[in-house]
């Protein structure tokens, strides 16, 4: 268990960080961007999205290192603790991983992917509306989604922090 504080200090600091990374996507970025007009919009998302795609290494270390390191942090605390502990480092697992990190994967990630795969200068007005349609609304409202479940998750790390 000596390992463990230090996992669980980093799994606390890698979620807190996923949350606040998606949090200022929610109040932020695409607020900031519905401002733009539709090409725009998606001119500009797709630029921020390149830049994460691209594998930018401190995001890439934090969004997969939070995960990693919560599942570790949780399999040592099989280990060690007990109770209301152990309880609330399992809540944060299986709140983060299926609404965080499989929600990235299975909705925010496959969105991202289409609208990369848009050829948006061939787009007409209409269909740059439809393609805003398509994205946007699903894209935020599941940005919301796992944004409130990392911030859940990364309070439930911090109790259990605290308590050790």
């Amino acid at each position: 268990m000596t390992a463990f504080p230090i996992l669980l200090t980093i799994a606390t600091l890698g979620c807190s960080l996923v949350a606040g990374i998606t949090l200022i996507f929610a109040i932020v970025i695409m607020p900031g961007l519905e401002t733009l007009g539709d090409r725009r919009f998606l001119e500009s998302f797709k630029a921020i999205d390149q830049v994460i795609q691209g594998n930018q290494p401190v995001f890439m270390l934090v969004w997969l290192g939070s995960g990693l390191t919560l599942i570790a942090t949780t399999v040592i605390g099989f280990r060690g603790l007990t109770g209301l502990d152990l309880a609330l480092l399992v809540a944060a697992l299986v709140i983060y991983l299926p609404g965080v990190q499989i929600a990235t994967a299975v909705v925010n990630v496959p969105l991202n992917n289409r609208l990369q795969e848009q050829h948006l200068e061939q787009l007409d007005a209409e269909e740059m509306r439809q393609a805003v349609a398509d994205f946007a609304p699903r894209w935020i409202l599941w940005n919301h989604i796992r944004t409130g479940l990392a911030i859940i998750s990364s309070l439930l790390l911090l109790v259990v922090l605290l308590r050790f």
